[in-house]
């Protein structure tokens, strides 16, 4: 599950930086990739998503409560 969770990190990486793109320069991962590779990776962005939203607070030192290491700096 460690490496899902890690692929599915990358391709919301992937996915806001898509969106930087088009908020700057109005380009999209369809213009640099092909219209056919770029649904492939929008499907994979929105399903990677899709799983962190329910895997998230399991995965995440800082959300998964009592248990969790504080965070440098934080007021827990």
């Amino acid at each position: 599950m460690k490496v899902l969770h890690g692929v599915a990190f990358v391709l919301l990486v992937i996915g806001g930086l898509n969106w930087l793109l088009v908020g700057l320069f109005d380009w999209s991962v369809a213009e640099i990739l092909g219209a056919v590779l770029a649904k492939l990776v929008y499907i994979l962005v929105g399903l990677s998503a899709i799983y962190l939203v329910f895997t998230h607070k399991k995965d995440c030192r800082q959300c998964a409560g009592r248990n969790a290491t504080p965070a440098p700096g934080s007021m827990m």
